[in-house]
């Protein structure tokens, strides 16, 4: 059975050397297709290389040479499926949130899909492709594949719908942390001292994991919007406000995604800490740093720490969670609380609603016939609202030193 064609992809063809072990030729990144080769002309030295943006802008433009779609609508039958995603690449792929995430995604769309048409997408080949990948992943991108197609239909370029099967979503995690798990993570990451040669040392090489639980957990922001948070405004990053107290999380001039990260204000407890840490020279460019520098992923130093705390399934997003569960907890109202953290209301009732004091109360109290006394209520002002309340002494106390 002949082997299955990747489609075009890149190769760092190694350096030549003469007989004394001198460079002769420099390793070149090398776009391969079946038979053909392409020198890029952009030098390389490792496999890391392939993910800068020239490496990667040289292949979108092999692929746009080589995959123009004819002008008008045409059969499905007639269009390649190289052509769609190619289109979705040129037009919408700079102007996602994650471009080069988007990149690497469409790269292995179009690997898969090589020499076939749009009229081969079907339940089955879906399921194909899915087939051996882990589910998330494959579904994201078929989530590509079917964005990719619709943007070609709405060009003009194809004359019928053609529908993309997505995998089954996978199932909603439930961890989330309690106080208790909260403040020992917390105290883990903050007493842990680096060991060297099987030797401790003095060095607190964790404590920027401290004080990015502190901030997950009581913001509710996702991991790489702390990251990359900076304590001024500019391009490219959210900021925090100290004077104000207000997180700003989307970076300016960044167009609005699914993933929505407005202003919001940082709890009091909380300002208080990262004022310090600023006075302290702690945060001077980046709210999370590192030896100096802005921290650019903190999951494998949480996983260890995660580790020596004894707690299992504790990722970054565990944090979101936490802080969703939490305000729903204490009762916080519904439409604050989504605000919030960012979430539409329908999200977080569907995901955290069961966690809310009143979740289902006026239909338990229907069955047992048990009536409740009239709420709290002001004619000035309308009924009495819980304000969101996500934060706890416990947790906040393991940090005050």
């Amino acid at each position: 059975m002949p082997r299955r064609a990747k489609g075009a992809y890149l190769y760092l063809y190694p350096a030549r050397r003469d007989a004394a072990g001198r460079i002769v030729e420099p390793a070149v990144w090398v776009i391969r297709d079946g038979q053909r080769r392409r020198s890029t002309g952009i030098l390389g030295s490792d496999a890391r290389d392939a993910a800068d943006e020239r490496v990667q802008a040289a292949l979108r433009n092999y692929l746009g040479e080589r995959h123009d779609p004819a002008p008008g609508p045409r059969h499905p039958a007639q269009i390649p499926v190289a052509d769609a995603l190619n289109l979705y690449a040129r037009n919408v792929g700079p102007g996602l949130a994650r471009p080069k995430e988007a990149a690497q995604r469409l790269m292995a769309l179009a690997a898969w899909w090589n020499g076939k048409t749009l009229a081969d997408i079907t339940g089955q080949s879906c399921r194909a492709y899915a087939e051996g990948r882990k589910a998330q992943a494959a579904r994201r991108e078929l989530e590509d594949l079917r964005a990719a197609i619709n943007h070609h239909r709405r060009e003009g370029l194809c004359e019928q719908i053609v529908e993309v099967v997505l995998p089954e979503r996978s199932t909603p995690r439930e961890r989330w942390l309690t106080r208790d798990e909260a403040a020992k993570l917390i105290g883990a990451a903050w007493r842990y001292r680096e060991v060297q040669k099987g030797v401790p040392t003095g060095r607190a090489s964790r404590r920027h994991i401290a004080r990015f639980i502190l901030v997950a957990l009581y913001t509710g922001s996702r991991s790489g919007v702390i990251c990359a948070a900076a304590t001024e405004p500019g391009t490219g990053a959210g900021f925090v406000d100290y004077e104000r107290g207000v997180f700003y999380r989307k970076p300016n001039g960044s167009r609005e995604t699914k993933k929505r990260a407005p202003p919001i204000r940082i709890p009091d407890r909380l300002l208080a800490h990262m004022r310090r840490w600023r006075r302290q020279g702690i945060s001077r460019k980046a709210v999370i740093e590192w030896n100096g520098a802005p921290v650019k992923s903190i999951k494998k130093a949480l996983a260890r720490t995660a580790a020596d705390a004894g707690l299992a399934g504790v990722t970054p997003h565990v944090f979101r969670h936490t802080a969703a569960t939490w305000g729903m907890q204490n009762g916080g109202d519904i439409w604050q609380l989504a605000g919030f953290l960012g979430m539409t209301v329908e999200v977080l009732e569907r995901t955290y609603g069961h966690h809310h004091p009143d979740h289902q109360r006026a239909a338990g109290d229907a069955v047992t016939g048990r009536t409740r006394q009239p709420p709290v209520r002001n004619d000035a002002n309308g009924p009495r609202r819980v304000p969101v309340q996500i934060t706890d002494s416990r947790v906040l106390s393991m940090h005050r030193k």
